[in-house]
């Protein structure tokens, strides 16, 4: 019989998965309204629009979002030493001013710093979030907790679907924006009702007394540290790529099928939740399936997935002459396997002590991201000369070949507890 939770760590446990939710809802509003905003923002800078310019600056702007992910690595060694919760309602503030603050910006300058800035707290909200359930959950329902938080991030795919349905379609992308004010709320609940996991307060004054950053790469860790990292790298390159540019390939596919704007607008929508759908599923699934082959075969048959259905999507049904339907179908399972992401939610804090986990988990899924923003400058590159969204998305699926390759030298721990 599974352990019962107590009121704390349900309160605790809704909070981190509130603060996720928005944080997914806030990083797809910056996808979904990136045409439109572009549209306007661009011939204030002097530069034509069109859908291959568009697709180069986007790239950019989401390479400087990136860019901030990484350097949301700070927020491990501030949890590690001052909390979990006083972290994670932090990094709720940050993506949520900035995310908010991008509804005034007057030109591209301001909106790619307010996404940089954005980019620092929305990197920082996985690993708080992720560590405080990994030690505020029982052992024997921590590794099904990581599954079902990593769905809110996907469920505010939803939520940014049905707002883009509705307030984009109707008020413009600068309303979108400010709807990302919401998690301001969420934080201060956060700071108000939520404790302090017991395991990080056993280990509070010994947390104060060291140096984390440093600890991680002892001969200790590593090599877990530099494979984890590796692993999160590939995992960021692939899935976002694809993530980034779905609402614009299907803008693209909508249009050619003859729809107008608010039509377009409306399939993104459609196609987004369907991703979403797919991926929550896949998050669902993945602790099952981690618990019964273990976490490194569980990782490489989601990675196998993304490495065939990215160019399925962009590769093949993109340039279908009636590609809308097939673009969505395979957007499905694109998403079901983009669920990878849950088993690094239960694997990281099983690889490291208490007094240096969140540092551990902060840096590992933050290193990849400027990885990821070198991808996406180069992505834009590939865009703007070819002319064309699918083949260079495409081809970011030979990243997960690669991934593949790297995950035997991963440290396996089917069956062990949380370490102290």
């Amino acid at each position: 019989m599974r352990t019962k939770l107590n009121r704390q760590q349900i309160i605790g446990f809704w909070a981190a998965w509130t603060g996720w939710t928005l944080d997914g809802m806030d990083s797809v509003i910056y996808a979904l309204v990136l045409a439109p905003a572009l549209t306007e923002l661009l011939p204030r800078a002097g530069m034509e629009v069109s859908p291959a310019r568009i697709g180069y600056v986007g790239s950019v702007m989401f390479a400087l979002f990136l860019v901030g992910w990484g350097c949301s690595f700070v927020w491990g060694p501030i949890a590690d030493r001052f909390g979990r919760t006083k972290a994670l309602a932090a990094t709720i503030l940050v993506y949520a001013l900035f995310t908010g603050a991008s509804a005034f910006a007057q030109n591209i300058w301001e909106l790619g710093a307010f996404r940089l800035l954005a980019g620092i707290g929305v990197g920082g909200e996985w690993a708080m979030a992720g560590t405080y359930v990994a030690e505020a959950w029982p052992e024997d329902r921590r590794k099904m907790g990581a599954g079902f938080l990593q769905t809110g991030y996907y469920f505010g795919f939803f939520v940014a679907a049905a707002l883009n349905y509705t307030v984009g379609a109707h008020y413009g992308w600068r309303a979108m924006f400010l709807c990302g004010l919401v998690p301001v709320i969420v934080s201060v609940l956060t700071l108000v009702r939520v404790q302090e996991p017991p395991r990080w307060k056993a280990h509070e004054a010994e947390a104060r007394r060291s140096h984390p950053l440093v600890e991680i790469f002892s001969p200790a860790y590593r090599k877990r540290t530099i494979v984890n990292a590796a692993l999160l790298s590939v995992a960021i390159i692939g899935l976002w790529a694809g993530a980034v540019y779905e609402p614009a390939a299907i803008t693209i596919l909508a249009k050619r099928a003859g729809m107008d704007a608010a039509g377009a607008a409306k399939m993104v929508s459609v196609g987004t939740g369907v991703l979403s759908l797919g991926t929550i599923l896949g998050c669902l699934c993945l602790p099952l399936v981690a618990e019964r082959f273990g976490r490194k075969r569980t990782l490489a048959m989601y990675f196998a997935g993304m490495m065939v259905t990215i160019p399925l999507a962009f590769g093949w049904a993109f340039y279908l002459e009636n590609g809308l339907v097939p673009f969505i179908a395979a957007l499905f399972f694109l998403g079901f396997a983009g669920g990878n992401f849950t088993v690094f939610s239960l694997w990281l804090p099983e690889q490291y002590d208490t007094r240096v986990r969140a540092t551990a988990f902060a840096f590992s899924t933050s290193i990849g991201r400027f990885l990821g923003a070198g991808v996406n400058f180069a992505l834009g590159a590939l865009v703007l000369r070819m002319g064309t969204l699918g083949t260079p998305i495409a081809w970011t699926g030979a990243a997960f070949a690669l991934g593949i390759l790297i995950i035997p030298f991963a440290l396996e721990t089917k069956g062990q507890r949380l370490p102290g």
